[in-house]
């Protein structure tokens, strides 16, 4: 996009997020189609233009750059100590990072051309409904200190919400196997038994498994393999954070992203294809081992070969804090498409000696009563 096309678009964008009435910046309002004031109260439609089905790019397009022509600018602030690089607000003047907790420094931040994503998954979940969400996940924690609830209360007032980068992949595979078809059979087998002091012959079956070589070629087809772009949240915590209700994404349209932050990914394409190639492993295997059948199988060696890439650059939404416990810091993410609460929690020590001891004391009175018998 040339620089007049860029400064168009800047201008017309700026001129949609105004509050006719005020003037003030107007933000997305989470679970409406509707950006809204939040000093008057003013609330303005997001029209929807007709960009055509949700679909993927072809990714060697992509990687090659022949299709990451739509870009745009953003003021972007990176994080000293944990190294995320995140969107912010235009109105935001101080602030920390949400995955560590660092300050950041905001005068440092610079304004960045970068890829714009293909589709993002507006907020559907509030503010007021994820920090709810949050007290009622506390409540339920098995062994948490009794003053953990108390203490952290305010944090869910002190969400921000973020959208976070990921990658969908689509791939055909064609996969070569050898393996060995395990298939049972039974042998009767003599044997003695002393009953009653006589000696008696019997007979039972055993099982056996006759194995024998056998090789082949299966076809698989993956659609939507999601894989987080961002290193700022552990592996299994992004993981836990599914499913999301993908069926309502819309193509990318920076009025959703109004008033909220989002970060840059982190996993570039490539590598987050061969974290997707790892999730597509297990599939590729169960089918191999269907196509083997019998009663066992054994993979001896196999070749996937990938075609038909496809790719989608997502932002998907949560709701992220942190609070800090007897010094050490803990985060939680609430999904901001169905709710879902992910966190760390501190336990009590006390707790669990506590039931610990409760246990031993139950297994010596067992013990004392038998004795007693």
């Amino acid at each position: 996009m040339d620089p007049i096309s860029q400064a168009e678009q800047s201008a017309s964008l700026n001129t949609t997020l105004q509050c006719t009435s005020c003037g003030a910046t107007l933000h997305f309002a989470p679970g409406t189609n509707h950006l809204k004031c939040n000093y008057c109260g003013a609330s303005n439609e997001i029209v929807r233009e007709f960009h055509g089905p949700i679909v993927s790019v072809d990714y060697d397009g992509f990687i090659h750059k022949t299709n990451r022509d739509v870009q745009r600018t953003a003021k972007v602030v990176s994080c000293k100590n944990c190294g995320a690089s995140t969107t912010l607000p235009a109105e935001v003047n101080s602030e920390n990072c949400v995955f560590c907790t660092s300050p950041l420094v905001i005068s440092e931040a610079q304004n960045r051309t970068v890829s714009q994503p293909h589709y993002i998954l507006p907020f559907a979940i509030t503010k007021q409904q994820a920090g709810t969400n949050f007290q009622n996940w506390m409540k339920q924690l098995w062994f948490a200190p009794s003053d953990l609830l108390q203490l952290v209360s305010g944090h869910a007032n002190q969400l921000k919400g973020m959208y976070l980068p990921h990658w969908s992949y689509d791939a055909d595979t064609t996969t070569g196997y050898d393996g060995q078809r395990g298939d049972y059979y039974y042998e009767t087998q003599h044997y003695t038994e002393t009953v009653n002091g006589r000696t008696e012959h019997r007979t039972r079956q055993v099982r056996r498994t006759s194995w024998h070589y056998v090789s082949g070629t299966v076809h698989n087809s993956f659609v939507d393999v999601l894989i987080s772009a961002s290193h700022s949240l552990p592996p299994k915590v992004a993981a836990r954070l599914e499913p999301w209700h993908m069926q309502a994404l819309e193509h990318y349209n920076e009025q959703y992203v109004s008033g909220f932050r989002s970060e840059l990914y982190q996993v570039p394409p490539e590598d987050g294809l061969e974290q997707a190639k790892l999730v597509m492993r297990p599939v590729i295997e169960r089918t191999i081992c269907d196509d083997i059948g019998g009663d066992e199988q054994r993979i001896s060696e196999y070749h996937a070969d990938y075609y038909n890439l496809g790719l989608k650059y997502l932002l998907l939404p949560v709701w992220i804090s942190a609070y800090r416990y007897n010094n050490k810091v803990y985060h939680f993410t609430v999904n901001a498409s169905t709710g879902e609460v992910v966190g760390e929690r501190p336990y009590s020590g006390t707790k669990i000696a506590l039931l610990v001891l409760a246990i031993l004391a139950v297994i010596i009175v067992i013990i004392f009563l038998a004795n007693q018998q």
